[in-house]
């Protein structure tokens, strides 16, 4: 015979179901919004925070082409320099480009209402970014921009359209076009591929390299822990195979008299 559900409790039942289909919801939204703004066609990043190497030239690659407009409030130089394998030198000498002290929060000097005039208002924040996007959303977009005559800055992004920025990594990447498809049925042609008959600096597999660096860094800069949590996970794991082999040895041990 089951105990009875008392009045009081059912309350707190009917709560917690309300916050579950409340969480569930949400997620359903998030994912919807990430479907609407590209993410049906999003490229594979191939991020790999285990590789230093490529954190530490997306950190100089965001500082050079990156910060001047966008701040990462959440992180300090200090911080990044200890995840990264970096010294306070080569950090406040290469790195930092606002003067700010090496414990301090990695912002702009850009005055609000300059980039209010420049771009319509002030860039966004990435600190995290690619918690809210997604890596390959990132990677997507910064490979996404093409020359657009009709935008106020003369760039558009095909997986961000109508983007109020440049593209940063023109220089590397070279000047991309969009080729349009035929009009649909309410007269709009959409871009159906891009190409570059002006490449930069860089050919197309570096400039994936690239691309994947900055990602990775912005991936870090989201969550500076992953890196440790990831090593940690390692003795972790070793730990608990340990104990589980201990348990087994003491419940043998255990059970010898027992059994016989």
């Amino acid at each position: 015979m089951t105990d009875a559900i008392s009045p009081a409790s059912q309350p707190f039942r009917k709560n917690r179901i309300v916050k579950k289909l409340a969480t569930f919801v949400a997620g359903l939204l998030v994912s919807a919004t990430a479907y609407a703004a590209g993410g049906g066609n999003l490229q594979q990043s191939g991020v790999d925070l285990g590789d230093r190497a490529s954190l530490q030239r997306g950190a100089q690659l965001y500082m050079n082409y990156c910060s001047g407009c966008h701040s990462l409030k959440y992180l300090r130089y200090s911080r990044m320099a200890e995840d990264l394998g970096l010294s306070e030198e080569e950090v406040m000498n290469n790195l930092n480009f606002t003067g700010a002290k090496f414990g301090e929060h990695i912002l702009v000097n850009m005055p609000a209402d300059g980039a209010t005039k420049w771009f319509g208002k002030m860039p966004p924040d990435l600190s995290v970014i690619s918690r809210v996007r997604g890596s390959d959303w990132i990677y997507t977009y910064l490979k996404s921009f093409y020359l657009d005559e009709t935008r106020p800055l003369g760039w558009n992004n095909q997986l961000f359209p109508n983007a109020s920025m440049p593209n940063p990594l023109w220089e590397l990447q070279g000047l991309q076009h969009a080729e349009l498809g035929k009009p649909d049925a309410t007269g709009e042609r959409h871009v159906e591929r891009l190409v570059i008959p002006q490449p930069g600096a860089q050919d197309a597999q570096q400039f994936s390299q690239t691309v994947r660096d900055i990602t990775a860094f912005l991936e870090y800069a989201g969550e500076p822990a992953a890196l440790k949590r990831q090593s940690l996970g390692v003795w972790v794991i070793l730990f608990l195979a340990l104990f589980t082999f201990i348990a087994w040895l003491l419940k043998k041990e255990y059970w010898r008299d027992v059994e016989h």
